[in-house]
């Protein structure tokens, strides 16, 4: 594994095997109508001729609903037509589901040795280098010829075995008839052979990842292998420097290879290096495990910081491999740590446990971030990452960038003063099912899980932290909800009023009643009155059909205490009331036949439809409560009755909030919310979902893999290389999108940062202006006008210093800048903080207003 490694998926395969690869299901859309010679769609789509599509759910045409994969003809945005005659199908009457799938593609491989001979096409990465993949297709060749006549690798940085190898490189070129190339890169090949002996920790990493996922592929079927060779090589993670031989000697150290290909200078780089690595998740944990095998802070005057703030839970032991089932529960970086130490003693490492953000300032002070080399992220949230982005920026620090999802890794390198920061390019913002679509109309198991999870929040936690609020401090509580005075404050009165009053739970018994007439609320009730004030046959003001796709129209559930599904329901819902209650659970409640007897005792009143109930069905709308111009009057109505409520409550009374927990399969958290969603699943003929499927969608699992983490970080400390040695100009560096499971590798250099101008001056993103003394404003004006910039506003976080339309603002300037901001903002500057830093605005000779970089004030 040394700086160009090769990937093939002959040696899987024999020379006449077929496989048949299968990818999921991609995408499904919603039919409107079938009664055109062709198909029309009620969402654009993304499909082409040729594709194939299953239908469900169509009625009038049940023909169509046999399963058979049909091909795609006319594919237009909102309509296709298939290559069938449907005439003797019927009449189409409504609705239906046309699904995209893929049909099982069989691939042929070749055997090694017609392979070798004749490679084909090569699975390219990066296209700078798009004739680089042959040359090295020939230097793996005479790399098996120079090891068979000497028995040994090249040596790094011999000369004479070079010329070898140059040579047996020309031979088998020679030999070549129709993959014979006309230009060879000669110091490519003297790389190759140079560090040909060397197995490097990132590249063992990255191409670990690559062929681990490709065994899965032979061992399943699913996905597209990676077809014959594919090369990868980071030449450019060399020094910029010509490395001398001496300095490739070995020392008889752990880190021989590694010096073998970047010298002992790098080296020492590397050992002396202050890292700071922010989370010890899935990419922390082969952070460190890589660092540690890298040598990287192994000198006692270097440091490796790693932060987190999170403990282990059972979930993470399938991809974080530093943790074991005995740590649950532990700090991850405390962990992590100590799991790296013992792959390298020398490590020079120090955990905490604290989160990076700005409360946590005075743990991240400048000092601490003055004294660091390079930042790595191993986070899983956008929010941590902008900060870090701008604490980069801010302290110019170079940030090594990268994130997982499933079998697509990403990494982006910044660099100070030479790319982009992070923050300078953003992804769009996932896209979100309407409110209305998810409390009353939904069309997938979606909807349906994203419901229950709000439900169980809302029962289980946000109402009792509610009542323990109101409990704690009745007057604060009542005076905020007087304050608010909306339809929401109301609405959350309503609950904690019910919750404490006619819903209160004293015995298991009530909590049974509560569930049963929970489950006839959900799931009778609610859809009664829905298809009461929408029915079947409802109409838009339009005249189209309201309960036209995607809407589903539902049916009430009838409840069975001899439906399994309805006793587990109930079970996990009285549990989990008695839980909040501090109710003592019996033995019997666990025992279905038991629940089921005390459930048939439970009185379920007759429901009838109201007349004028407003339903929302605005896709746009971000609140169902129902605003009345009584809400105030009604809101001291509900606190009233609040008071009532708690007179009748023990002494110090308190409810306990139950938060979600996805990975204790005891808790009946899961059950309960899978019960919920599968019961309105039922309710809108929506297919129902096993446990372990609700528990990926309701707990909002980020798929993640030990294959494209490992390449992910791998690519990373690819990049570390060239951040250590420094000098290396932006071509140099690479960011990755990687999906293994097509496989796409696409690697291009970063983007370059931005750069502003104003007469001889030029500045980026990453600069900052320092103003050394301790300056009155003045003399701060004075410094700009130096500058042909006239500065006529001066801001200090969220406070004003100056502003030159303000006559008053005159006094201030003959004061200390640092004196103002003390005065102005009430907030002394901290002892470890030796500037200030101030947001200035400028206008030139013309009056253009020219945006420039923060300016920090070093008063110290």
């Amino acid at each position: 594994m040394n700086l160009m490694t090769i990937a093939t998926a002959t040696s899987l395969q024999s020379p006449s095997s077929k496989l048949k690869f299968v990818a999921f299901l991609v995408v499904s859309f919603v039919i409107l109508d079938l009664s055109l010679p062709y198909l029309m769609l009620m969402v654009k789509i993304h499909i082409l001729d040729g594709d194939l599509v299953v239908f469900s759910e169509v009625q009038g045409m049940e023909k169509l609903n046999d399963g058979k994969p049909r091909k795609v003809k006319n594919a237009r945005p909102f309509s296709f037509s298939i290559e069938e005659d449907t005439g003797s199908y019927g009449v189409y009457t409504k609705g239906g589901i046309v699904t995209k799938v893929k049909e099982p593609k069989v691939l042929r491989f070749k055997s090694l040795r017609d392979a070798m001979k004749d490679p084909g096409d090569f699975l390219l990465s990066d296209f700078s280098k798009f004739e680089r993949s042959p040359v090295i297709h020939l230097a793996f060749q005479a790399l098996d010829n120079f090891r068979k006549e000497h028995g040994r690798y090249p040596t790094a940085g011999c000369e004479q075995d070079a010329q070898s190898f140059l040579k047996f490189v020309a031979d088998i070129n020679e030999a070549s008839i129709d993959s014979k190339q006309e230009k060879i890169d000669e110091k490519l090949l003297r790389h190759f052979a140079s560090g040909s002996r060397a197995v490097l920790n990132p590249m063992a990493a990255m191409f670990g990842g690559i062929v681990g996922q490709e065994v899965v592929k032979a061992c399943s079927g699913k996905f597209h292998p990676l077809y014959q060779f594919f090369y990868f090589d980071s030449v450019e993670s060399l020094p910029t420097y010509q490395l001398d031989p001496q300095d490739l000697k070995p020392s008889n150290s752990r880190y021989d290879a590694q010096i073998s290909v970047f010298g002992s200078k790098l080296q020492k780089k590397l050992q002396d290096a202050n890292i700071f690595i922010v989370g010890s998740g899935a990419l922390g944990c082969e952070f460190l495990k890589n660092l540690a095998l890298m040598g990287v802070s192994c000198s006692s005057k270097s440091k490796l910081t790693i932060t987190d703030d999170d403990v282990i839970e059972k979930s993470n032991l399938s991809r974080q491999f530093l943790f074991r089932d005995w740590n649950i529960g532990q700090a991850k970086s405390t962990v992590a740590a100590a799991a790296a130490r013992a792959i390298n003693p020398s490590l020079q490492i120090d955990a905490l446990q604290n989160r990076a953000c700005p409360d946590t300032e005075n743990v991240f002070h400048d000092t601490f971030w003055d004294g660091l080399d390079v930042v790595i992220n191993a986070l899983d949230n956008v929010n941590a990452r902008m900060y870090m982005d701008m604490r980069c920026l801010y302290f110019q620090k170079p940030l090594l960038e990268s994130g997982t999802l499933g079998a697509k890794c990403n990494t982006q390198i910044v660099i100070p003063h030479l790319t982009e920061n992070y923050g300078a390019s953003r992804d769009p913002p996932e896209k979100q099912a309407p409110m209305c679509t998810v409390h009353s109309f939904p069309h997938n198991i979606d909807h349906c899980l994203t419901w229950a999870r709000s439900e169980f929040e809302g029962l289980l936690e946000k109402i009792p932290n509610e009542v323990n609020s109101f409990l704690s401090n009745p007057t604060q509580y009542a005076a905020a909800m007087r304050k608010a005075g909306d339809a929401q404050a109301r609405e959350l009165l309503e609950r904690v009023s019910e919750c404490l009053g006619k819903e209160r739970c004293i015995t298991f018994e009530d909590c049974i009643t509560w569930a049963r007439l929970r489950f006839e609320d959900y799931f009778s009730n609610r859809v009664k009155q829905l298809t009461f004030t929408f029915p079947e046959d409802a109409s838009t003001s339009t005249g189209t059909p309201f309960w036209s796709a995607p809407k589903r129209f539902p049916r009430p559930l009838q409840f069975s205490a001899t439906d399994s599904s309805h006793i587990q329901l109930i079970m996990s819902a009285s549990i989990l009331r008695a839980e909040s209650f501090g109710i003592a659970i019996p033995d019997w409640a666990k025992n279905t036949s038991k629940l089921a007897d005390a459930v048939n005792k439970v009185a379920v009143p007759e429901f009838e439809p109201k007349k004028g109930v407003n339903i929302v069905t605005d896709e746009k709308a971000t609140n169902l409560s129902s605003t009345s111009v009584d809400d105030v009057a009604v809101i001291d109505d509900l606190l009233s009755k609040l008071e009532e409520c708690a007179k009748n409550l023990p002494p110090g009374f308190q409810m306990k909030p139950i938060q979600f927990e996805k990975d204790d399969d005891t808790n009946f958290h899961m059950d309960l919310i899978s019960g919920f969603a599968n019961m309105r699943a039922r309710n809108y003929s929506i297919p129902v979902v096993d446990k372990l499927k609700a528990k990926f969608i309701a707990g909002r699992i980020i798929p993640a893999i030990a294959t494209s983490t490992a390449m992910a970080t791998g690519l990373v400390c690819l990049e570390l290389y060239k951040v250590i040695a420094g000098e290396h100009p932006i071509e140099d560096y690479r960011n990755t999108f990687a999906n293994l499971a097509l496989p796409l590798f696409s690697i291009a250099e970063p983007v370059p940062a931005k750069v502003m101008k104003h007469q001889d001056l030029s500045w980026t993103v990453w600069d900052r202006w320092l103003v050394k003394g301790d300056l009155t404003v003045a003399e701060l004006l004075q410094w700009f006008s130096d500058k042909g910039l006239s500065a006529y506003s001066m801001s200090c976080g969220t406070s004003l210093l100056y502003n030159s339309m303000f006559p008053r603002h005159k006094e201030r300037l003959q004061k200390k800048v640092v004196d103002v901001a003390r005065e102005v903002t009430k907030v002394e500057v901290p002892e470890y903080r030796r500037h200030i830093d101030i947001v200035v605005a400028c206008e030139d000779n013309d009056g253009n207003d020219i945006d420039i970089p923060l300016v920090s004030v070093y008063f110290r």
